[in-house]
């Protein structure tokens, strides 16, 4: 959740800049030319593209640098942030908190879990979702009660634990909702492309190579 606070933060950092920022940017590099002894384009001439000097654009420098160099960067960094951390990976990252074990569930939040088995809805059928809210309504003070659960650092913990002491088989649906967040991290395209490339280089006529030169490769 610090993660996903601190890209809404920047975000929202980078898209006041895009609006505010150049003319603050244009004082610094004013600066920095008087302070080198540097001659600074003047900002209202006609902007000159060099590779063809006969071209006529219409526009100013300003223009040309504001628009087509520092608002493109930084909606590139915005896009980049948007494809990497959207909407529905940062909800389902926060509702998957609601699964937290340490100490003691206190993190526990029975809506944040509601909300996570809407993003699978072809893991819960209509009946399972009635039936959970009872698991749900008797699994925190169950689990608050079990010494065996009051250590528990993280999600993976707290599964492992659950099949060891058979509380798997007392709360199925809960158990489902556990395991879904830890098969995440192999879901993501990220670690598709990465096993699209593994592909290339483990071909056919490297399917014996050891852990180490792939590792090189």
């Amino acid at each position: 959740m610090n993660a996903i606070s601190l890209v809404k933060s920047i975000v929202a950092t980078l898209k006041k800049i895009r609006n505010d920022g150049f003319d603050s940017l244009m004082l610094d590099i004013a600066s920095f030319c008087e302070n080198n002894e540097i001659q600074m384009l003047n900002m209202e001439d006609i902007y000159v593209n060099l590779r063809n000097r006969r071209q006529h654009t219409n526009i100013s420098n300003r223009h040309y640098y504001e628009f087509f160099c520092f608002n493109m960067v930084l909606d590139m960094q915005i896009q980049e942030f948007g494809d990497r951390f959207s909407e529905v990976t940062s909800a389902l990252l926060i509702c998957m908190t609601g699964l937290n074990p340490h100490d003691s569930f206190c993190d526990f939040d029975p809506s944040k879990l509601r909300k996570l088995i809407d993003f699978y809805p072809h893991d819960f059928s209509y009946k399972d979702r009635m039936n959970i809210l009872h698991e749900l309504s008797v699994y925190p003070s169950h689990m608050q009660q079990d010494g065996r659960f009051a250590i528990l650092k993280s999600i993976s913990n707290l599964a492992k634990v659950m099949v060891e002491t058979d509380m798997h088989l007392s709360f199925p649906l809960i158990y489902r909702l556990v395991k879904l967040p830890l098969v995440l991290p192999v879901a993501t395209a990220t670690v598709e492309r990465c096993f699209s490339v593994m592909k290339l280089v483990k071909s056919d006529l490297r399917n014996r190579i050891w852990y180490e030169f792939l590792n090189d490769l």
